[in-house]
């Protein structure tokens, strides 16, 4: 259920990124590297690249095992959003007693890398790699 949800925030964010870019394709890259969190990697979550200017549709992926290919980067000054979720407990889908039970999560990465990034990248033509490692 976990890695639905973050399949769904990363298909929405290509979608939002594609919508806002209707009439042609700008220039993109692909970028592909690992993500940790305090020294460990961050097993699931999304990476989302977006244009410093927003004059272009923005591109990412999912991140599994610590590591990740985003695709349909733009080209230039990037800002990066990172986001995963913790598992703290669980709770019954609906209230009946055949309730399946559902993961309660947490934001795992503080805002500075995602609501309120702090991370950007210069996405140069091409394949190329970045790694990310995030701290408290």
């Amino acid at each position: 259920m976990f890695t639905v949800r973050i399949g769904a925030a990363v298909a929405l964010l290509f979608g939002l990124g594609a919508a806002a870019g209707c009439g042609g394709d700008p220039p993109s890259a692909e970028v592909s590297g690992s993500v940790t969190f305090d020294g460990k990697p961050v097993e699931e979550g999304g990476i989302s690249f977006s244009a410093a200017n927003g004059n272009a549709p923005g591109g990412g992926g999912v991140i599994k095992g610590g590591k990740y290919t985003a695709t349909r980067v733009p080209i230039g000054a990037t800002k990066v959003s990172i986001t995963a979720v913790k598992v703290v407990g669980q709770r019954k889908a609906y209230d009946a007693p055949d309730s399946p039970m559902t993961p309660i999560t947490e934001p795992l990465l503080p805002a500075k890398y995602n609501t309120a990034t702090v991370l950007t990248f210069e996405v140069k033509p091409g394949s190329q790699t970045k790694d990310f490692d995030l701290t408290k």
